[in-house]
């Protein structure tokens, strides 16, 4: 048998609920996508869940099911991948955190938790808080993606066990961090130094000022979320029998895949926005072909938007991928398998993620042909219907990879 190659395609976030915009249906329903329904067509479909039935599911622990590892044994918080992706060092005992270029007013009440998704001068504000020190805790900030940043604390006797900064709402002051287990008290009074510290050097830097000066909130303060140790995670070579590599635009997942012993494709349009180049990513991913066996896409757009709220906006970015995918398949060489799917639904109605079931179709040459459209209700008919954990073996089957269980 010949041992196939594979493209894993992560939609960010595309699957959705009935929305009254898009006359009661998803914006995958409602988008005009001739070439992902070509492909479901030609393919093996179905639902899956990337946890668990009714499990809202983070796109870290998803990642992390749908590659293979158990998030409930090696996930400890985001931030340790976070920083991973943004190429920075962890040694041990350092604890990560996810972070938030945010807006507050004087009270600290949370104006915007994105700071008006700033795009430029996010550089020049890590800059003003790298390398701090509080005690014997030596700090370092790196910046991500527009608002986002990565926060790394390395001193003696600190613990991942804070809780968040982050309110996760507007309208809300930011909370203090409050040490979960009675190690993490230092930690905990280490963090919220810092954050206050934050604001009171931002709220004057000339960034902020230029900003305002301009009619644009301030990134006046950093919030930071997901704590977290970087957790030892078996290599995925060694794992699957696969040499991986991914192309992909958000630090998370990035990552994620570091961390997995993954190589990281990386070019400049490879970004975690809207405007992100999706026929280059395809392009980049076909080329890694040549050397690895597996090579994980994400397109974090359908997320945005859905956490946005803007349904149309959805729409015009799945029309989008559908060009970019029409373009894959012309230049995929032959015997490749490709799995479409989501790592998470993101409804415009909710603004976050929930607990749907995504779809998923598998397409290969000598595939079961029994996809009519690619979306929630039309691959709800297929013969599949499983959760992120088993996505590996059926990946492992159609690249005639598994091994067989018995005689």
């Amino acid at each position: 048998m010949i041992q196939r190659k594979v493209i894993l395609i992560v939609l960010d976030g595309v699957g959705d609920r009935a929305n009254r915009e898009l006359d009661n249906k998803t914006p995958l329903q409602y988008a005009h996508t001739p070439n992902l329904d070509s492909i479901a067509k030609r393919s093996l479909v179905g639902l899956m869940d990337p946890i668990a039935p009714g499990i809202r599911a983070g796109s870290d622990t998803s990642h992390l099911n749908l590659l293979g590892y158990d998030p409930y044994k090696v996930y400890t918080g985001r931030g340790p991948f976070e920083a991973a992706g943004l190429d920075m060092e962890l040694r041990p005992g350092d604890i990560a955190f996810r972070c938030n270029f945010s807006t507050v007013n004087e009270k600290l009440e949370v104006i915007d938790r994105r700071a008006g998704r700033i795009k430029k001068g996010t550089q020049e504000l890590v800059k003003a808080l790298d390398g701090m020190e509080i005690e014997d805790v030596k700090i370092f900030v790196k910046e991500g993606v527009e608002h986002r940043a990565a926060l790394v604390l390395r001193g003696p006797g600190l613990s991942p066990y804070v809780s968040d900064v982050d309110p996760h709402a507007k309208g809300v002051r930011i909370h203090d961090a409050k040490a979960l287990k009675p190690e993490a008290e230092k930690t905990a009074r280490i963090l919220n130094e810092f954050v206050h510290r934050s604001y009171e050097i931002l709220k004057e830097h000339p960034v902020n000022k230029e900003r305002e000066s301009q009619g644009l909130l301030p990134a006046n303060i950093l919030l930071p979320r997901g704590a977290g140790m970087a957790p030892h995670m078996e290599d995925f070579e060694k794992k699957h029998g696969m040499k991986g590599a991914c192309v992909v635009g958000t630090p998370l997942i990035r990552g994620i895949c570091r961390m997995a012993g993954m190589d990281t494709i990386d070019f400049p349009g490879a970004t975690g926005s809207y405007n992100t180049d999706m026929r280059g990513k395809f392009e980049h991913a076909v080329k890694a072909l040549d050397t690895h066996d597996f090579v994980l896409v994400n397109i974090k757009a359908p997320d945005i938007a859905g956490h946005d709220m803007l349904p149309h906006k959805k729409v015009e970015v799945i029309e989008r991928i559908d060009d970019a995918v029409g373009h894959l398949m012309e230049i995929l060489p032959e015997n490749v398998v490709v799995v479409i799917t989501a790592d998470h639904s993101t409804p415009c109605t909710m603004g976050d993620h929930s607990g749907d079931p995504v779809p998923i179709l598998i397409y290969s040459d000598d595939a079961r042909r029994e996809g009519t459209e690619f979306n929630e209700i039309a691959c709800a008919k297929g013969s599949l219907r499983i959760r992120g954990e088993d996505l590996m073996n059926v990946i492992l089957n159609v690249t005639n990879r598994a091994e067989k269980f018995g005689a």
